[in-house]
């Protein structure tokens, strides 16, 4: 026989769920406000946003789920057993950018300053390992005071963790590191560790030793924004590959970026319909590139005319300025576009332009983005500061990733490629799959004048007239080892074609290699130059 439940039960019972819902709903909306509106007056008095209105303006409208939200430490000492705010100054989750996932994390600086502590570290650990498993993008909004000091070391090891998964996941999905804020110490080295680093200018800072611990060692006065700024670090140290002037812009360029890249090492970036006519003719070219090889010119106008509607996304576009690294489209797909930029040091090759592409060209290998590289080098930059600094093992990077790729690779010689930095810039020697030339093509050992003086210098030294003799052996050289033709016709070029016809042969050309696939022998990994 059914049991009837009396009314009076039914009615307690409701209103017991009722009170739980509104505890719930009360205790959520803590979280959600955080500290409260004086310590985010306090953010938005720095020109900073708080971490959830970053998350807002970084992911599709409404797509965001929180993870942990009501996690508290449980530490104690130092007063801290009196302040167990829910979040524990971090939030964690994902989201969607374009309808694609997208996993973040963001340090609240209104609570404790963003710093680290031991529940802190275990939410990033979990959402990094999150989105591994999911095979998902990571977005990391830093603005924290490092360490969480009353915590001792606890905290230390929490950052090992994220360091670990941070290695772990390098090159499986792409890694992306936004400094909103602070970030000093040993917190500095998990944005080194990822993939792309963006900073704002003013407000973002990234030191070992902060500007205090400078001037106590070194007795040098330096601000943090001179120590460790964003400027500092685009043009100075190589550690940001795009500042920008506000957390606006600088966000929205990171959902861009994460437009052009694929979700993990499994896919392929995403493909867009391209309204931009893939048999459009670029005669223009011509004009922007002057066949005199000893004229400067602006690399980026023959991009802007090869790719899409023009776009780049250049990465460390202020630092390195003699080697040009930018993603792009062409007919819609991504490509990666590795260039010289003769309008800088004529567009040689040195310490910093080597190491510059050498990690550009690993991580296009890595998602699987192509690489076109444009070539027109002079050869590597002399001088005994390159050679002290080690520009045989910084050009090695540079060449080892090259090797190392088994992306569809093209290389296109559109006037000087001399010597080891010919070989070096994908030539087909090293593995391109395809190489084109333009007429105003040079690919030799070196220019004509020093390879006169070189092989003639006896008959320089005699004759009656040095200089006239010189220049009579260099045109001699020039027309039997330069010509545009020479490496065409030993098949070290596959083609050598109109400038006009240099968009529709690279987009024909990626079209081929789409299906390519190529195996590295088996290995742990290589033992890359340093």
């Amino acid at each position: 026989m059914a049991t009837v439940t009396e009314p009076s039960a039914l009615d307690a019972a409701s209103a017991e769920a009722r009170g739980r819902l509104a505890e719930l709903a009360a205790i959520r909306a803590q979280a959600l406000a955080g500290p409260g509106e004086k310590a985010t007056a306090a953010q938005h008095a720095k020109g900073k946003l708080t971490a959830r209105e970053r998350i807002e303006l970084l992911l599709d409208p409404d797509s965001f789920q929180e993870v942990e939200q009501l996690r508290r430490h449980r530490a104690t000492g130092f007063g801290l057993e009196a302040k167990k705010p829910y979040t524990d100054g971090v939030i964690t989750g994902w989201g969607t950018v374009e309808g694609r996932t997208v996993f973040v994390y963001a340090h609240d600086f209104r609570i404790f300053g963003g710093a680290l502590g031991e529940a802190h570290a275990t939410k990033i650990h979990k959402i990094m390992d999150m989105a591994i498993a999911a095979g998902a993008p990571l977005v990391s909004l830093n603005d924290g005071a490092g360490a969480r000091i009353q915590e001792g070391v606890a905290a230390l090891a929490g950052y090992g963790g994220i360091f670990q998964r941070n290695a772990k996941a390098s090159g499986v999905i792409p890694q992306i590191s936004v400094m909103l804020g602070p970030c000093a110490g040993g917190a500095a080295y998990s944005p080194a560790l990822t993939d792309f680093v963006f900073m704002v200018r003013e407000t973002s800072q990234m030191f070992i030793t902060g500007p205090d611990v400078v001037k106590a060692v070194t007795g040098e006065e330096v601000s943090q924004n001179g120590l460790g700024g964003a400027d500092v670090h685009a043009e100075t140290s190589g550690v940001c590959h795009f500042a920008y002037d506000d957390e606006e812009t600088c966000l929205a360029e990171v959902r861009y970026l994460l437009c052009l890249l694929p979700a993990n090492n499994r896919q392929t970036p995403p493909a867009v319909a391209a309204g931009d006519p893939a048999d459009r003719a670029t005669a223009a070219l011509a004009q922007v590139v002057p066949a005199d090889g000893s004229r400067p010119y602006d690399m980026h106008r023959v991009l802007e005319e090869l790719v899409d509607d023009g776009e780049l996304l250049e990465v460390h576009e202020r630092w390195a300025r003699n080697i040009i690294c930018a993603l792009a489209r062409l007919d819609g797909q991504v490509v990666g576009l590795v260039a010289n930029q003769p309008q800088t040091l004529a567009g040689v090759l040195d310490i910093e332009a080597s190491e510059k592409a050498a990690r550009f060209v690993q991580m296009c290998d890595a998602f699987n983005i192509p690489i076109l590289t444009l070539l027109d080098v002079p050869g590597f930059l002399p001088g005994v500061d390159q050679e002290h600094g080690g520009i045989i093992r910084h050009g090695a990077k540079l060449l080892y990733a090259y090797c190392n790729a088994t992306v569809p690779r093209i290389s296109l010689v559109l006037r000087k490629a001399y010597g080891g930095a010919y070989i070096v810039m994908d030539s087909q020697s090293i593995g391109a799959d395809l190489t084109y030339a333009w007429p105003t093509n040079e690919i030799a050992v070196m220019g004509a004048e020093g390879a006169a003086n070189v092989i003639f210098r006896k008959q320089i030294a005699a004759a009656q007239d040095p200089q006239a003799m010189r220049a009579r052996v260099a045109k001699e050289y020039k027309a039997e080892l330069m010509h545009p033709y020479y490496a065409a016709e030993r098949g070290l070029v596959d083609d050598v074609i109109d400038p006009a016809d240099t968009r529709t042969v690279l987009i024909k050309s990626l079209a081929m290699l789409r299906t390519k696939h190529a195996d590295l022998p088996s290995r742990k990994h290589g033992n890359p130059p340093q």
